[in-house]
């Protein structure tokens, strides 16, 4: 026995008792048959049994291999490994639903916005709903079932909009959770996210804009960060992805320095959303800082598409233009640029449901084509 092969063993607190075995072989066959040493392989096992012994549900709880990697490098301070989240981040970052990397969305979880457009056309808020369910047909009419596309829809009056959704194979569903307008950050319906999003679909990505400056006061920042990181948790306990859209110009000056800075603070806490939902920038030395923070605090992130606040088209063409370089800006979500003139005019009368599908589509189609452009590829 002296002589034998020892792998490196890994004190941890035994939590529960199921499925160590299985661990441990796919650990020693992922070694053995990458032709690593015994030594390695039996290292490798013994670490997948820990992980597996000190967390809950077995199999969906084994480690990934770069899971696996960064335990062996780093090790843990916790003998709960299921109580280190730095190892938790990368299990969930590593064993996401859907792989997801590029994203062209049609953005139509906007409350306000249409309830002004309604007003202004004499029109019953009721019929936003049925215009929802439009915006969906014009969606899935671009996208024709190829990957990469994608919408935001909310639950007010994006009901009836969802299940169209669903009769589509779109890549993703964002829904908004925050309280329009509200600064400091409040959340619509109930404060007590947990448990509206506990009765979502699992494939449902949590969508919170907070309008958040980094040279906003102390009491104010504070607050919005404590919502966010209480919203943070959340997600996580009930296994849904956050994308968090951040809007800094509105309450202050935009330069190189500022989302960057928002960035770093939000990760300070241990913020770490699955997708950044940003502004379009002036340069791309500022999007060079900003990949730059996201990759130093969280390699595993999604990356960023970009928001629209109603710019012209030609605008936005020249902002995907402006990110070339910035390979952490997956794509875009943008909304009024592509349904507001629909919008307006269905609301009021004058535009039939296949001419208002036709127009968004339209404009759709075109901000994708610039967007792939901008990537040096065509469409599908």
């Amino acid at each position: 026995l002296e002589d034998g092969i020892v792998g490196k063993g890994f004190p941890i607190e035994v939590y529960n008792v199921l499925g160590a075995g299985d661990a441990f072989m796919s650990g020693f066959l992922r070694g053995w048959l990458g032709e690593e040493s015994l030594e390695t392989a039996a290292t490798w096992a013994n670490a997948c049994g820990a992980f597996a012994v000190s967390r809950l549900l077995c199999a969906p709880e084994y480690p990934t291999f770069e899971e696996l990697q960064f335990f062996l490098k780093n090790g843990s301070k916790h003998l709960a490994l299921r109580k280190d989240e730095a190892i938790n981040h990368i299990h969930w970052a590593t064993t996401r639903r859907r792989i997801i990397p590029s994203l062209m969305a049609l953005a139509c979880d906007h409350r306000i916005q249409l309830d002004d457009v309604a007003a202004k056309a004499g029109a019953d808020p009721s019929r936003i709903h049925d215009f929802k369910v439009l915006t969906v047909k014009a969606a899935a009419k671009v996208a024709a079932g190829r990957a990469g596309y994608g919408m935001l829809l909310d639950e007010k009056y994006g009901r009836e909009a969802m299940f169209e959704f669903a009769r589509h194979s779109f890549a993703w569903l964002g829904r908004p959770v925050e309280l329009p307008g509200s600064r400091p950050l409040r959340f619509e319906f109930s404060q007590d996210i947990g448990s509206q999003l506990i009765e979502w679909p699992v494939d449902h990505c949590i969508k919170c804009l907070c309008f958040y400056h980094p040279d906003d006061p102390e009491a104010l920042k504070t607050e919005q960060q404590q919502k966010l990181k209480s919203l943070f948790e959340a997600a996580r306990k009930v296994g849904r992805e956050l994308l968090i859209e951040i809007i800094a110009g509105k309450h202050g000056e935009l330069d190189d320095t500022t989302i960057p800075r928002a960035l770093e603070e939000l990760y300070a806490l241990d913020i770490k959303p699955d997708w950044w939902k940003l502004e379009p920038q002036a340069s791309a030395g500022a999007w060079a800082k900003i990949e730059a923070v996201i990759l130093k605090n969280d390699p595993w992130c999604r990356g960023i598409v970009l928001l629209g606040l109603e710019a012209p088209q030609d605008e936005l063409e020249a902002a995907f233009a402006a990110t070339a370089k910035a390979p952490i800006v997956k794509g875009f979500a943008v909304g009024r640029t592509i349904f507001i003139n629909a919008a307006e005019q269905w609301l009021a009368g004058k535009m039939s449901d296949d001419e208002a599908v036709a127009d968004m589509a339209s404009r759709f189609e075109r901000l994708t084509e610039a967007w792939l452009a901008a990537r040096g590829r065509k469409a599908a």
